[in-house]
């Protein structure tokens, strides 16, 4: 299968500059979803405006305490210096606590519309995606991936903005006080910026690897847990954990590489920021023996130093997270930017409600790149009759089924219902109308009416006790302990498969379908209940378009039509009786299933298979 892509305008090729431009558009991305919060973000900004003022009181108090009240012996002034002090930094406190309480929101916020955006295109995608891809990885995505670009939004933002407007305030009056002293210090900016630029590109791509180990581990995780019974019957616990070791030990020297990537950047930083203060404090020294400079302006200027250094050693962590936002970022775009193959066309109509005159006209189908299923298929089904598919395993009967409720495109040919081609309508409004129940039955964790109502969320219990009856599983419900508010496990783990597959059976019958599909519906049903289930299908598929794919051929002998498939293909078509008497492929598999109903009213020479060729009605 193809896989349909596009990229977010504006997005540039790899290389260096590029690395920026990624950066832009994750920012770009983020910035619809933080605009929702600006009343959040006003506070913020606010207490940001207030903490940078505040920055200036203590090193002014303290150059003030040094030059004159000291040398003027104003005891009494103590106090009240102390008391500023003490008071400012209680400013300082609530106003940081303030600003990071409100970014937190703002971006558990953000997150919460990530999420959602994420997991509602992801549920979009077409069955071939979910065929490419493996669920732990899809996870990861929706989970830690998204997390990355919250650390973002709610702290590294916020510092970002914070130290930005520090760092200008602070150096402007620097400037102001002593341009030499200030000019000597940010000599060292251009060899941060160079380290920056050297370790960003490093970090993201550790980064990357560190989120691409974790889907790993996820992966396996999912794997391993959903088949717990198959991992017991084997006793393969030991070579399952060996196998987690090897993706957790990926992992951990992923994760070692990035934090020693940060454990270089972030003190080469430091010793630059440390580089720049000697100097600066060898050159104050100078000018305060000549008389230039008082002691407490010295010491007021280291103060305002350390100040212009903390955003430079801020920005140096921040970028750690922007760099693993950005890796992050890389991967949910990966999801966003693809399309699903399966999707409504441009003009796509509502199908009516359907008669169930089913008509697939010279279909060709083959999963992905693999070996065709089905070529030049041809086959009608009148409304209201029941026809069952049978065949061998892999003949194409449930492939059939997937591209009715088009789960699939053929590659060739057209489906079409009533006249509608399935191209041309709304999928919800085929869906719709159209009754599933898989040979793989999927239960929800939940009550035992939550997974018969899953597909009619407002039915009435009278209408769920109904469709119970009809699949022949109210009694067993009746006998559980909540009866149909029993809990029923992941995947109806307390329920035998027989009660599953009749849970499944009454979800389907629930929503009243024009057309019904029975994937070896019956097929984990015991024989008693499956001759209840055959007698109330036989009422309830009356004046229904139903088919029903069975290897099971007792299942099946009411049907209307009987069509054998055979490497995607038709080779036999007809009643069961009919079939019986042909000597054909029907009848091989009947005696086999049978071996006791072989009676000399079929006797015989088998004949060989008829070539498809030789049924030209159903081609």
């Amino acid at each position: 299968m193809r896989e349909n892509s596009r990229r977010s305008g504006g997005e540039a090729p790899s290389g260096p500059a590029p690395r920026y431009g990624r950066i832009r558009n994750m920012l770009r991305y983020v910035y619809p979803h933080v605009r929702a919060q600006k009343g959040r973000i006003a506070i913020a900004f606010v207490c940001m405006l207030l903490i940078a003022l505040l920055e200036f009181v203590i090193p002014q108090l303290t150059a003030y305490t040094i030059d004159r009240v000291i040398p003027e012996r104003r005891s009494d002034q103590l106090i009240l210096i102390a008391a500023a002090i003490v008071g400012t930094a209680l400013l300082l406190g609530a106003f940081n606590f303030a600003s990071g309480y409100t970014m937190s929101a703002v971006g558990q916020r953000v997150v919460y519309d990530l999420r959602n955006q994420l997991y509602r295109h992801i549920q979009r995608m077409d069955l071939g995606f979910f065929d490419r891809n493996r669920t732990g990885d899809l996870m990861s995505r929706v989970t830690s991936d998204v997390n990355m670009l919250q650390q973002l939004v709610s702290s590294s933002m916020l510092s970002l903005l914070t130290d930005a407007f520090t760092f200008v305030a602070v150096a402007c009056y620097m400037f102001y006080k002593d341009w030499l002293l200030t000019c000597i210090m940010l000599a060292t900016f251009p060899f941060m910026t160079l380290a920056t630029r050297k370790f960003g590109r490093r970090i993201r791509g550790a980064s990357r690897k560190v989120q691409e180990s974790v889907a790993e581990v996820n992966n396996h995780l999912q794997d391993s847990f959903s088949s717990i019974r198959l991992i017991k019957s084997f006793t393969t616990e030991d070579y399952e954990a060996v196998r987690f070791g090897a993706k957790s030990r990926a992992n951990m020297e992923a994760s070692v590489q990035a934090a020693g990537l940060r454990a270089v950047y972030e003190p080469l930083i430091d010793l630059l920021n440390y580089i720049g203060m000697a100097a600066v404090l060898l050159v104050g020294a100078l000018q305060a023996i000549k008389g230039k400079l008082s002691v407490g302006e010295i010491v007021a200027f280291l103060a305002y130093l350390r100040l212009l250094q903390n955003p430079v050693r801020h920005f140096s962590r921040a970028l750690n997270t922007v760099q693993q936002s950005s890796a992050a970022f890389e991967r949910i775009q990966e999801m966003l930017r693809l399309v699903p193959e399966i999707r409504d066309k441009e003009g796509a109509i509502e199908l009516p409600p359907i008669r169930g005159a089913v008509s697939f006209r010279h279909v060709d189908f083959a999963y992905g790149n693999g070996v065709p299923v089905l070529r030049d298929f041809s086959l009608e089904l009148a409304p209201g009759t029941m026809t069952a598919l049978v065949g061998s395993s892999g003949a194409g009967k449930t492939t059939l089924a997937h591209l009715l409720a088009r789960f699939y495109d053929p590659q060739g040919g057209e489906i079409a219902i009533d006249g509608y081609r399935l191209a041309d309508v709304r999928i919800r409004s085929l869906r719709d109308q159209i009754g599933i129940v898989s040979q793989d039955v999927m239960l929800l964790n939940g009550t035992v009416r939550e997974n018969i109502a899953y597909g009619k969320p407002g039915a009435t219990d009278a209408e769920v006790e109904a469709a119970a009856r009809s699949a022949a599983a109210h009694e067993f419900v009746a006998a559980l302990p909540d009866g149909y508010e029993s809990q029923i496990g992941e995947r109806g783990v307390k329920l035998s498969g027989g009660q599953k597959q009749r849970l499944s059976i009454a979800r389907a019958l629930l929503r009243d379908p024009r057309l019904i599909i029975l994937d070896e519906a019956t097929s984990a049903l015991d024989t008693e209940s499956e001759q209840q289930i055959q007698e109330a299908l036989s009422r309830l598929l009356a004046g229904r378009t139903s088919i029903v794919i069975a290897h099971r051929l007792s299942t099946i002998q009411r049907a209307d039509r009987i069509v054998v498939l055979e490497a995607g293909a038709i080779v036999e078509s007809g009643t069961h009786e009919s079939l019986l008497r042909l000597n054909g492929r029907y009848r091989q598999l009947h005696d086999l299933q049978f071996p006791q109903e072989k009676t000399e009213a079929y006797a015989g020479p088998m004949s060989s298979v008829p070539a498809p060729s030789s049924h030209p009605n159903d081609r």
